[in-house]
């Protein structure tokens, strides 16, 4: 037999519940916005690589626009190709100023079709036959180059890089970081790699970076840090005048000594 007491109780229990219903929506609604929030917390951004300029980029600045960069601005951007500057694209298609480069390049017309992008072929050819034409390509417009930086807008051109010392510093100590100029030992190619001038010193060193060490000197060409300092006259440095003196014991050597 039931007790009336509980009964009662049980029905006063069933009335408040009825009274005061528990929002079950609710209370699911805000269980999982705090699930979320905790998740949200808890999620972690992609991954930071440091680049080579010493800036941060995440996995998510991938190089957008790939697409429509041009094959000269692509190849200017590769690593040791900071001491070559971007010719302009009428300067390549005027034969007069490609006159000669035919006979010391092979596979020219690709060649020049993959600079000005006008690669349509690409799907015609083996992966063997691909590489040599970008090799050619290559070579095709470091020539081209060693012309462009000796006419007035390749001058100035060069003249940005130069006022922001992409080309380097010297490396002597009486030069005071005084920014270089790039140069070729030969106009032949294939025969030297390239250097950079000091005009403060007025001598020739090995780049800093060795990727730049790997460029053929023809592609820069022995006139043009001369002429770009005639055209440029205010670039030009006062020439050093303190050397280095070796001492013995506070002694300068005699220059006679061994």
């Amino acid at each position: 037999m039931l007790n009336p007491g509980s009964s009662t109780s049980a029905r006063s229990t069933l009335t408040a519940t009825r009274s005061n219903p528990i929002n079950l929506e609710a209370s699911s609604s805000s269980s999982t916005k705090k699930i979320t929030s905790q998740l949200s917390k808890d999620a972690k951004p992609p991954p930071a690589t440091i680049s080579e300029t010493g800036s941060e980029e995440t996995e998510l600045s991938t190089s957008e626009g790939d697409d429509d960069t041009s094959w000269i601005t692509w190849f200017c951007g590769l690593r040791g190709n900071e001491l070559l500057c971007e010719v302009d694209e009428e300067f390549i298609q005027d034969d007069f100023n490609l006159c000669g480069l035919q006979a010391q390049v092979s596979h020219y017309d690709h060649a020049l079709d993959m600079i000005l992008d006008n690669d349509s072929f690409s799907g015609e050819l083996d992966d063997e036959e691909h590489s040599g034409i970008e090799n050619a390509a290559e070579m095709l417009y470091g020539l081209i180059h060693a012309r462009y930086i000796l006419t007035s807008k390749g001058i100035n051109a060069m003249h940005e890089k130069y006022k922001r010392v992409d080309f380097g510093r010297c490396p002597r100590v009486f030069c005071e970081g005084q920014p270089c100029l790039p140069l070729g030992t030969s106009d032949i190619p294939c025969n030297s790699a390239v250097k950079i001038y000091c005009p403060k010193c007025e001598d020739i060193y090995f780049p800093r970076c060795k990727y730049q060490s790997n460029m053929d000197g023809a592609y820069i060409g022995t006139t043009f840090p001369h002429l770009y300092l005639m055209s440029y006259p205010s670039s030009k440095p006062a020439k050093a005048s303190e050397k280095y003196v070796p001492r013995v014991f506070g002694f300068k050597l005699h220059k006679d000594s061994k």
